[in-house]
């Protein structure tokens, strides 16, 4: 199979560090460039890996956001982390935009101080491979090729195609250190593919190939080879390239990826074993026609009720499974994306989150019921 990123916990606790560099990288992602405070802690990482940022809001709590590491991984003095503003959801404009990152777009600078915990996430580039390298990404999913590539310009020989898909020059960050380090040493392509370039971006010649990359771009760009394969970026530019990916006859298991959903939404191709579904209760007086220790499960505010599956690992998969698309990030208890109330019955925590949500909250992807329960997810 494709390598999924499976999270891992990092050091219990947050460490307090402080902003010593804040750049634009692009019109929609920032730079921070972190230190710890008492000037003498260094912070190992392997590039791929991530952070978890726990920030302040305005109503007096807070929240967790995970950020790659996009920044060279042999200086551990200082670590870059690089954050794309999140907009409200295109498909539901009445939605707040990230707070998150608009806390840190905005009110964090120079001298500030962040809490972090980490280095964590198996996301990795793995280094003792002789294999040739394809960074293939979109959008902000970039960041983490960015410190991959860092540490493949320095310490190796291995061919590298950095491949990176966004919308067009106003949003394309690391452009020029991309471009510096691919000089750093032969064996390194790069390419470029903008959506909807603009006249600049014709005028200075800026990127490769327009549009949406395709099946003979790859093919132009990549010799007949057994690559190690790095993918990342929004969920429909990873479906359709994990696709293309395939298609060009390059081994699932040489395919790694960081993507915060079910691995079934790219492995569309396999052909799963069939199992008897689980019954979805459609009136609240259902039976189910099971023994009576059966546990249910009723999601607010649609009103989906479910038999627990017990082939589902958490209630963020039976909610899935159901066809529910609650709110997610991480999957492993450690950015409370996931948090919803829990209205009736109990549950227990098979994994201990980072930070444990309080008054009637629970979070979905690391627990599951003990008694019948009614969950509500957050709007």
């Amino acid at each position: 199979m494709g390598t999924q990123s499976q999270t891992q916990h990092p050091p219990q606790g947050f460490k307090t560090f402080r902003v010593i560099a804040k750049k634009q990288e692009s019109a929609v992602i920032t730079s921070f460039a972190l230190a710890a405070t008492d000037g003498v802690s260094n912070l190992h990482f392997r590039p791929g890996q991530f952070l978890i940022v726990r920030l302040p809001l305005d109503c007096g709590t807070t929240t967790l956001r995970n950020y790659s590491l996009s920044g060279d991984a042999n200086d551990p003095t200082r670590v870059r982390i690089s954050v794309k503003r999140e907009p409200a959801p295109f498909d539901k404009p009445e939605l707040p935009p990230g707070q998150g990152s608009g806390h840190l777009h905005d009110r964090v600078h120079v001298g500030d101080l962040l809490e972090i915990a980490g280095p964590t996430g198996t996301f990795v580039l793995d280094e003792e491979s002789p294999r040739p390298v394809v960074l293939f990404s979109g959008g902000v999913g970039l960041t983490p090729m960015v410190s991959m590539l860092h540490q493949l310009s320095l310490n190796s020989a291995r061919q590298v195609y950095f491949i990176h898909a966004c919308e067009s020059g106003v949003v394309h960050a690391f452009r020029d250190e991309v471009l510096t380090l691919a000089s750093s040493r032969p064996g390194i392509n790069v390419h470029f593919c903008y959506r909807n370039p603009d006249s600049d971006d014709y005028a200075n010649e800026t990127f490769h190939s327009e549009g949406l990359i395709s099946k003979e771009t790859l093919q132009g760009l990549l010799p007949l080879d057994d690559y190690d394969v790095y993918l990342c970026g929004p969920r429909l530019f990873m479906q359709a390239n994990w696709r293309l990916l395939r298609d060009l006859g390059i081994s699932k298991k040489r395919i790694n990826y960081e993507f915060f959903g079910p691995a079934t939404i790219l492995e569309e191709d396999e052909v799963m074993l069939a199992k008897p579904p689980t019954p979805v209760l459609s009136e609240p007086n259902a039976l189910i026609e099971t023994n009576v220790q059966t546990l249910t499960v009723e999601f607010l505010p649609s009103g989906t009720r479910m038999a627990w599956d017990q082939n589902c690992q958490s209630l963020l998969d039976l909610a899935e499974q159901a066809g529910l698309t609650p709110p997610f990030n991480c999957r492993a208890g450690l950015c409370n994306t996931c948090q919803a109330t829990l209205r009736e019955g109990s549950v227990e925590y098979f994994e201990t989150p980072l930070d444990t949500p309080e008054n009637g909250s629970i979070l979905l992807c690391c627990t599951r019921p003990t008694s019948p329960v009614t969950v509500e997810f957050r709007q």
